[in-house]
């Protein structure tokens, strides 16, 4: 008879998950998803119900590795708020279960989980498309999401400035007050992004916040937030000039207002780059759209308590708290 399934907390999880670590597992996985063989992975897309009265969604992301024996599935809860709310945007569990007997083998609290699994996608895709010399990024938007991007955008990549905008000035003292290093704040999103070559969107705006008349030829943009088919961050400009890279295409058309309402053709995933089936063309100004889609990470979770040593596979939330 099956034991009783691990609880793993989210301070467990803090001592569990390094980027250094996340990230190639990341890009192995995105590699598999993209290469569409059902014995690697298989994930529908992510399946919502409205949560009308509170303005919000929640997401249900089952996903099968067979040959690594995995099944797990992520509740999240995501929601519109206003500004200066102190409700979350997102909430997150993530659920493994045995595929044979199909009981649960672990429940794992999903805020940091979505959080830096989110962050380091973003990270892959500027690793592939940005321009090798990029000194520049500005991050738009200054919740959770904007500062896990910080931290891994400036764990792996050598940047001279980094710049911040967001519409709340207590959210941008805050997060000058979390990281770790020198930020600028600007004044207005155009000043944020004017001349940069890495631009992350992690807003909670429903309408375009980042204009394409703003952005300089070349630069790369990871786009988080807007995360249902009627919402926006970026404007038709920047998405019909730009070659367009996303982690799940049939997600995107799904789910990305960005992409369905400016009509955006999706010219690869990430996995389609790492496979080597797709180029990645960095001399192009890029945009990557992250839903969430095919995560699948595949981590080595340290035994904790009732749980063995298992891969654990999730999929991260559009995580698209700003």
């Amino acid at each position: 008879m099956a034991g009783p399934p691990a609880v793993i907390w989210e301070r467990e999880v803090e001592g569990l998950l390094r980027y250094r670590e996340l990230v190639p597992r990341l890009e192995e996985a995105l590699g598999k998803f993209s290469s569409r063989d059902p014995a690697e992975v298989i994930q529908p897309v992510r399946a919502t119900l409205p949560l009308q009265k509170h303005h919000g969604f929640m997401g249900l992301m089952p996903t099968y590795m067979e040959n690594k024996g995995v099944l797990c599935t992520k509740f999240v809860c995501f929601y519109k708020r206003e500004d200066g709310s102190n409700l979350p945007s997102t909430q997150a569990t993530v659920v493994l279960l045995d595929p044979e007997y199909g009981n649960v083998k672990a429940v794992m609290h999903g805020e940091l989980i979505t959080r830096m699994r989110t962050a380091a996608v973003s990270a892959i895709s500027a690793k592939l498309l940005m321009c090798p010399e990029a000194e520049v990024l500005a991050i738009l938007g200054t919740g959770a999401q904007a500062l896990s991007h910080y931290n891994v955008f400036t764990e792996m990549f050598s940047f001279k400035e980094v710049r911040v905008w967001s519409r709340s000035g207590q959210g941008w003292e805050r997060f000058c007050r979390s990281v770790s290093g020198p930020v600028t704040v600007c004044v207005s999103a155009e000043e944020a992004v004017r001349g940069a070559d890495v631009i992350v969107t992690v807003t909670r705006c429903t309408e375009p916040v980042l204009f394409g008349q703003w952005v300089k030829p070349g630069a790369h943009v990871a786009a988080v937030g807007a995360c249902r088919p009627n919402w926006r961050e970026l404007d038709d400009v920047l998405m019909k000039e730009a070659v367009v890279y996303a982690d799940s295409r049939e997600g995107a058309l799904t789910e990305s207002g960005d992409v369905i309402l400016s009509g955006a053709e999706v010219f690869a995933e990430l996995g389609d780059v790492i496979n080597g089936t797709k180029p990645a063309l960095r001399e192009k100004t890029t945009v990557f759209k992250s839903l969430g889609k095919p995560y699948l990470i595949v981590y080595i979770l340290k035994k904790l308590r009732f749980a063995e040593i298992a891969y654990v596979i999730w999929e991260a939330s559009p995580a698209h708290s700003s």
